[in-house]
């Protein structure tokens, strides 16, 4: 019979010492927390995150098992499994899919400037296409026009929404 060594205690790296219990509670919740996070994002989202394959797998189980004392017990597990990961670049991750993170909202205020130009100056439409040449641009064209001819208000803000999406679905499949 061998008997597995104990893990020595984790070290504060602001001072030097043992890390308190509480401390160690917390991290460990953190870490639980972040496993939630992932076990809640669908397949597709999940594999486009840079995941090690036995986090990967223990995301997996985690969504395929239905008690809850099985969930619980899980994501324990997948919590132990991120401690010796590097898991700010697994937040970083999230929060880019959540729009948490400054590149996502960069990357939004600059749709809402291409969609306010291209509502209100007409050489923006060349300067966009320019930019982002495998964009459709009947598509484009013809939301633009739907957009001038709109009767009412409430009718031009649906539009304008129809536009944003479009444009962000455009420069995503553009970047990838």
């Amino acid at each position: 019979m061998s008997v597995e060594p104990i893990d020595p205690m984790p070290i504060d790296p602001m001072n030097d010492e043992p890390l308190s219990k509480t401390a160690r509670k917390r991290e460990a919740e953190r870490l639980q927390n972040v496993g939630r996070r992932l076990g809640e994002l669908s397949d597709d989202l999940l594999s486009k995150l840079t995941l090690p394959d036995d986090l990967r797998a223990a995301v997996k189980d985690y969504q395929r098992f239905p008690s809850h004392g099985a969930r619980r017990r899980q994501l324990q597990f997948i919590g132990k499994l991120m401690r010796g990961l590097d898991t700010d670049a697994i937040e970083a991750q999230l929060q880019t899919l959540d729009g948490e993170s400054a590149e996502a909202r960069y990357q939004f205020n600059q749709l809402e400037q291409w969609r306010d130009r291209l509502l209100t100056e007409p050489r923006a439409l060349t300067e966009f296409i320019s930019a982002y040449p495998s964009v459709d641009r009947q598509q484009l064209r013809t939301l633009l026009k739907k957009n001038h001819q709109a009767k009412g208000e409430s009718q031009r803000k649906s539009l304008a929404r129809q536009l944003f999406r479009f444009l962000r679905d455009s420069i995503t499949t553009s970047a990838e």
